[in-house]
């Protein structure tokens, strides 16, 4: 019996469909995320589809139904499912497989082969068990879901000597499953189960020795400098020869020896005659008998060659916002000094609106020269204007300034636009919006009276929507932005609409004051 529910499979994840239909705890999900970070080398050994199945939460007497909550498909073999089975519910004659290693906490392998549509496929089922670290004597808890192992008929033929291996392994692998020592642990750092089973696969007898290797695995240590077949070899011994740098030779050997052992060790890249390999070692481990090693080897030197190319062009383009940084801060205090030797306040005052200009690009700069790639995170930036906004005022009562949401990473040629626009706006809000110190016709202070700056950002449907607001007189009447002769406003308007294909309304506040609305779209320019 199949229940017509699909559970937005295209959307839930496994979290998600666990939660809401099985009572697993936190910890058991977990390790189900683990194996299913790790199945594609079970699903790759085992040329079979892997299916996740979980006992449904159902109300006593009801028979036992099973949601299924990942699935993968080999990449050595063709699938056994053309559609999508997670958010899957089954339950009857269907399950049966299922019920047997869930009861019986074994893995199932008996039976005929079944037809999905023109499909034949043979049903196996793999028990999940999660080993509790805590208990030494049994080291198991009870079984939290089973693991369907389905495998597509319609090809099938007499298996090679790679297949043999390959269906061999699976077999140990899955015997790890069940038993709660398969996938190991997750090292810091490590978020692929990369190399995969195609790149190159060793496996170790309980001695160490190579006894089957595959085409790619024997190409890969070929390029390290072994030319001779690797059976028969002691690849922990023949690894630590190979390596270019004696120390990293013993690493990679002492890594293959601890899987020997029964360890987890870590992934490990190796380097010589030019190239590089990465190596991953897993112990073997079925019935908790350590019986061997399972090597996979991929041979990275392309990858880690164009790695080092786009290190070199990004320290490059580091380097260029650095001196463009440095050149800007040049033109700055060129301009501060030419200002201090002006007599007209008029001409001194635009040139120290032309340094605040300068110096506001000179910080994207800055903060792209230490990035590694071309977005900076923004809101350091404007916190950085804003000071500097509030330092310059002559205001005859105190600003200050205040920041509300998050403007987040903005790429830089939307940085370098935004910055000059807000530091326009901020630079108008004090200057225009509270009266200044030298003003003789503007009322005194109140003692508690001050005025109040608040930048607001938001991220809605792919667009930054940014506010300026202050408490202080407002607009002057009859004001349009389209009219205005200030070059700020010019500058804010041909950047807001223009750079930014944005737009800007300036208004004033039903309590008081001016607000400037900038509305950037941030999808792909």
């Amino acid at each position: 019996m199949v229940t017509p529910a699909w559970h937005a499979c295209c959307v839930s994840t496994l979290r998600d469909l666990a939660e809401e239909h099985t009572g697993l705890e936190p910890a058991d999900i977990d390790h189900l995320h683990r194996i299913a970070g790790d199945w594609q080398l079970l699903s790759d050994l085992s040329f079979a589809d892997l299916l996740m199945w979980v006992p449904v939460k159902r109300a006593d007497g009801q028979p036992r139904e099973y949601l299924c909550v990942a699935q993968v498909r080999p990449t050595t073999a063709p699938t056994a499912y053309q559609d999508d089975q997670v958010g899957k519910i089954v339950g009857g004659p269907e399950v049966a497989h299922l019920d047997i290693a869930l009861a019986q906490e074994r893995i199932w392998r008996e039976g005929d082969p079944v037809w999905y549509g023109d499909t034949p496929a043979r049903h196996e089922a793999i028990p999940v068990r999660l080993r509790d670290p805590n208990d030494h004597e049994e080291g198991y808890s009870e079984v939290i879901a089973v693991i369907g192992r389905d495998t597509n008929l319609s090809t099938a033929r007499t298996p090679s000597q790679l297949e043999l291996n390959y269906l061999t392994t699976a077999d140990d692998l899955a015997q790890m499953v069940a038993d709660g020592t398969f996938p190991p642990p997750r090292h810091p750092g490590e978020t692929t189960s990369a190399p995969r089973v195609g790149d190159g696969l060793i496996r170790l007898d309980a001695g160490g020795k190579v006894t089957y290797a595959s085409p790619n695995a024997q190409s890969a240590y070929r390029r390290l400098g072994f030319n001779a077949h690797l059976v028969g070899e002691e690849l922990s011994a023949l690894t630590s020869r190979l390596a270019a740098d004696p120390l990293e030779g013993n690493d990679a050997a002492e890594r293959i020896l601890s899987a020997l052992r029964g360890e987890s060790p870590p992934r490990q890249e190796m380097e010589a005659r030019g190239a590089t390999v990465l190596i991953r070692a897993l112990p073997l481990l079925p019935a908790g008998v350590p019986i061997g090693a399972l090597v996979l080897v991929r041979d990275v030197t392309e990858v880690r060659r164009r790695d080092r190319a786009l290190m070199t062009k990004d320290a490059t383009i580091r380097e260029i916002h650095h001196r463009v940084k440095n050149n800007l801060q040049t033109v700055a205090a060129l301009l501060r000094l030419q200002a201090r030797r002006v007599d007209a306040p008029e001409a001194r005052h635009a040139l120290q609106e032309s340094v605040r200009r300068v110096a506001s690009i000179a910080l994207v700069h800055e903060t792209l020269s230490m990035s590694s790639d071309e977005a900076v995170e923004f809101d350091g930036i404007v916190d950085r204007v804003a000071t500097a906004a509030t330092e310059v005022a002559a205001t005859s009562i105190p600003v200050t300034m205040r920041r509300e949401g998050t403007f987040g990473v903005l790429p830089a040629e939307i940085a370098t636009s935004l910055v000059m626009v807000l530091n326009e706006l901020l630079i108008n809000a004090v200057e225009h919006g509270f009266p200044a110190s030298e003003d003789d016709d503007a009322p005194p202070p109140a003692d508690d009276e001050s005025g109040e700056v608040v930048v607001s950002a938001h991220r809605f449907r792919k667009q930054l929507h940014v506010t300026v607001a202050d408490n202080g007189q407002g607009l002057p009447e009859g004001f349009r932005a389209d009219d205005t002769q200030r070059l700020g406003l010019q500058i804010v308007r041909a950047l807001a609409t223009g750079e930014l294909r944005g737009s800007i309304e300036l208004r004033n506040r039903a309590g008081g004051g001016t607000e400037a609305v900038l509305v950037v779209p941030l999808g792909k320019r």
